[in-house]
């Protein structure tokens, strides 16, 4: 109950401060809008990286906007793999305004079907086709993109918004399991400190009797401290512990940071991995077993859930 409550007060308080919540590195957004000059389509995934890795899927026509568009998702985000496709069907020829004859081009083709007719004495029409084939014969014609440009970056714009408005969405619902799993660890750290006071009464009791059974063995004085200072060791868990809980109030603390904290997440959760270990091998009762079992499973929780966060 007192885990409940001061998890509780820790989320009021975090929410009434205004801090930014984490924020996961999985996400989509997109749009689509008409326009006179035609149809565009854009939609963002992102997905998670250990950086900021983008990729832009653009028209031909807008590769000019791949600069832009880098900028602005470097600005808007900061570790994730991006994958941005944008999608434009043009109204008639308003854009593109329609295919052009090089004539230059065609008047020396033409000439040159001339001067070939001469020198080989052969007269032969020429094949339009064949001329239409002839690389830059036909010219496109560009229209004026920059309205269109701005039209995809406003609606890029947009789409950002949206995106990390989900990834803010789904980082409430991660950091609240974060929380969720702290509460755990921290009141298995208590039952554990709670516990052992019974548990090293037992050990005494039994390092008691190997020294009295040891003594009417006569066995070597050597072997009798080596297996007192096994025991011993194996009653000293307070380190970790104390680890344990440093670990848990740092969790807590970088929850509250403005910014990316996931690779932080992620060294820490090998921290309490550390300190869970060496608490199982020193485990000496059944239920100190039980709670390395647990925090484990806790701590691996947290782990593939930090995996996604930003």
């Amino acid at each position: 109950m007192i885990h409940e409550i001061i998890s509780l007060l820790y989320t009021v308080t975090k929410t009434s401060i205004g801090l930014t919540m984490i924020k996961s590195m999985t996400a989509y957004a997109g749009t689509e809008k008409q326009f006179p000059f035609g149809r565009l389509a854009l939609e963002i995934r992102s997905v998670n990286h250990r950086y900021l890795d983008i990729h832009p899927h653009l028209p031909e026509d807008f590769r000019a906007l791949e600069p832009a568009i880098r900028e602005r998702l470097a600005d808007a985000l900061q570790r994730g793999k991006i994958d941005i496709n944008l999608r434009f069907h043009p109204q008639g020829t308003t854009v593109t305004g329609g295919l052009k004859l090089n004539q230059e081009l065609a008047t020396a083709l033409l000439d040159i079907h001339e001067q070939l007719e001469k020198l080989s004495g052969q007269q032969q029409d020429p094949s339009l086709l064949t001329l239409m084939r002839w690389p830059d014969l036909l010219l496109e014609e560009t229209g004026d993109m920059q309205p269109i440009y701005a039209a995809a970056l406003k609606m890029l714009d947009e789409v950002l918004v949206e995106l990390v408005a989900a990834r803010q969405r789904e980082g409430e619902k991660i950091e609240q399991m974060i929380i969720e799993r702290l509460d755990g660890i921290d009141t298995w750290v208590h039952n554990v400190s709670g516990w052992l006071p019974e548990i090293r009464e037992k050990l005494r009791q039994r390092l008691t009797e190997k020294v009295t059974a040891f003594a009417q063995q006569s066995l070597d004085p050597g072997r009798l401290e080596q297996e007192i200072a096994i025991l011993a060791q194996k009653m000293d868990v307070d380190e970790e512990l104390d680890r344990l809980g440093a670990h848990i109030s740092e969790a807590r603390h970088i929850l509250q940071r403005n910014e990316a904290v996931g690779r932080r997440l992620d060294f820490l959760m090998q921290e309490f991995n550390r300190e869970s270990n060496t608490l199982g091998s020193k485990s000496v009762d059944e239920k100190t077993s039980k709670a390395s079992v647990e925090l484990k499973v806790l701590i691996e929780q947290m782990r593939e859930q930090i995996q996604n966060v930003e």
